[in-house]
């Protein structure tokens, strides 16, 4: 991704254990078009949108790909991840299944592309507190084991949503910036450069079954 007048591209990966969804694809779209369905169908494959930005000073084209979470599209993932600068992780607050699989995903990402991509780990649903099954303490805390950082959102309530893409966002074209700084004195990793900015949901090796709906944000 370039400092200024670059693209960005960003994963958004998520993780279903149950018959409904993590709200990944409602936050994307609330982000990108400001809008809201409580009936989204399961994301099939990948779809993609973009965003225009103006951060700093710097306009920047972020590309996201909004990508499937059922096992039987697992083997896709790199397809629109190794490229990516960043990755947005989601996981459903009211499932601690779904919690679970995004610490696959994390430790794949980490594996295919090292600490030079930037991670967000995302509890979604925040408007079900009362149905809370993964605690704050125990999110914060993995998110920082892992050089992550969490974010609490509702896609139905729209809250938490610019923060979390705008920080990330920041975080993205400062790694950018490093990492040219780094190569004008020879010291880069290879193909860290030619990243992009990539959003992520929670689920990697996760049951496959059939379609559900985000029956909230």
């Amino acid at each position: 991704m370039a400092a200024a007048g670059g693209g960005a591209s960003l994963l958004v990966q998520g993780g279903a254990a149950r018959e409904g969804c993590v709200g990944k694809t409602s936050l994307v779209l609330h982000y990108c078009e400001n809008k809201f369905n409580d009936k989204h169908i399961t994301t099939l494959q990948a779809s993609f949108l973009t965003k225009k930005l103006n951060i700093d000073g710097k306009r920047v084209n972020l590309a996201i790909w909004d990508t499937a979470g059922q096992e039987r599209f697992h083997a896709l993932g790199p397809i629109y991840y190794r490229d990516s600068n960043g990755a947005i992780l989601v996981y459903d607050i009211t499932d601690e299944d779904s919690f679970q699989k995004v610490k696959n995903w994390v430790k794949e990402l980490r594996k295919m592309l090292g600490n030079e991509i930037c991670l967000c780990i995302v509890g979604n649903k925040i408007d079900l507190e009362k149905e809370r099954h993964v605690s704050i303490q125990e999110a914060e805390s993995y998110a920082e084991s892992v050089g992550a950082k969490h974010y609490h959102t509702s896609a139905k309530q729209n809250k938490g949503i610019e923060e979390l893409f705008l920080d990330l966002c920041k975080r993205m074209i400062e790694t950018a910036q490093m990492d040219e700084r780094a190569k004008g004195n020879g010291s880069s990793q290879p193909g860290a450069a030619r990243r992009s900015i990539q959003i992520i949901d929670d689920e990697p090796p996760a049951q496959s079954g059939g379609g559900g709906c985000c029956s909230s944000g």
